[in-house]
């Protein structure tokens, strides 16, 4: 990139949020500090209206907007490839205000981009994973829980926990949102439990936004996440099935944390990865006369210890 490309994109990115630091910049556009700070003082004597404070970060005086700018073919197409995923991967609401905004990206493009746009659409396309349960078409509440999350306010949901089986309705205090396995999390402060937890969305019946708003400062999803991966051991396991059962392991695979599969001769390698060894075993009784333990040793003991204790109440 040219320093006149860079300096154009440092303008974008300074207006795209209300202070960016010296450091983020550099590591963008892998270039040195002192770089960035030549950079800035460019826009400056261009007139740009930057305020920087050491130790916090550069900021643009409010109300001062960059004209509309060109986006480049790859953009658009970046753009164009994150559209089929919203429709995909979200629901009615996202997809609305998603398509919205792409309206006005193409608004500013030039008659041989919209074209391109046009004819790239038939190319891409976001297919449904056939070896993942079919979505349910359940509410998901997206927008409702992002804007609860911006403007910091409780909010009273009814849930059916699937572990237990029970249906309650809670205030909570919502933190963040994550996409995992094919499901949309809500992570939230459970006034009820008085503790964090996840909410998969779409056994979320309801969501009604109180009006309260709480005060108290959550860590960050980030952290919520990694702090709940560092809690939970998960154990990989991988297994070799004879194909002519595949088809009556249903969904009960994905309960049981399956990832991928591969041919191996004239059976399927699987491999899964969970957090409970035990209850693996347990499933794989169900099929286990038609399938190899390859991983770990440990899953096999546990088989032969369940097994044992089988024999033992059939021989009573």
């Amino acid at each position: 990139m040219n320093r006149i490309d860079r300096i154009t994109a440092i303008l974008i990115q300074l207006q795209s949020k209300r202070v960016v630091r010296a450091q983020e910049i550099a590591q963008r556009f892998s270039i040195s500090l002192r770089t960035v700070y030549r950079d800035v003082k460019t826009l400056e004597e261009a007139g740009i209206p930057i305020s920087g404070e050491a130790g916090v970060g550069y900021s643009i005086m409010e109300g001062y907007r960059l004209p509309p700018v060109m986006f480049t073919k790859e953009e658009a197409i970046a753009f164009l490839t994150a559209e089929k995923m919203v429709e995909k991967l979200t629901d009615p609401s996202s997809r609305k205000y998603y398509q919205e905004a792409m309206y006005k990206i193409k608004s500013v493009l030039r008659y041989a981009d919209k074209d391109l746009l046009e004819d790239m659409s038939s190319y891409i396309e976001v297919v449904e994973n056939p070896y993942l349960p079919a979505k349910e078409n359940s509410p998901i509440h997206l927008q409702t829980i992002l804007k609860s999350i911006a403007d910091k306010e409780i909010l009273d949901i009814g849930y059916f926990a699937n572990h237990s089986q029970q249906y309650s309705n809670r205030d909570v205090e919502p933190i963040g949102i994550f996409y995992q396995g094919n499901y949309w999390y809500l992570i939230a402060y459970c006034r009820l439990r008085k503790d964090y937890r996840n909410f998969r969305t779409d056994r979320i019946s309801y969501v009604n936004r109180t009006g309260r708003h709480f005060e108290k400062q959550h860590p960050s999803l980030q952290s919520f996440l990694a702090k709940m991966s560092k809690e939970k051991e998960m154990f990989n396991i991988v297994i070799r099935v004879d194909r002519s059962v595949l088809k009556y392991l249903g969904d009960q695979k994905y309960y049981n944390g399956f990832v991928s599969q591969k041919e191996a001769g004239d059976k399927m390698e699987m491999t899964f990865v969970t957090a409970s060894l035990i209850g693996f075993a347990k499933f794989y009784l169900l099929f286990g006369e038609h399938a190899e333990i390859i991983s770990p040793p440990g899953l096999k003991e546990l088989v032969k210890k369940n097994l044992e204790e089988i024999l033992k109440k059939l021989g009573s």
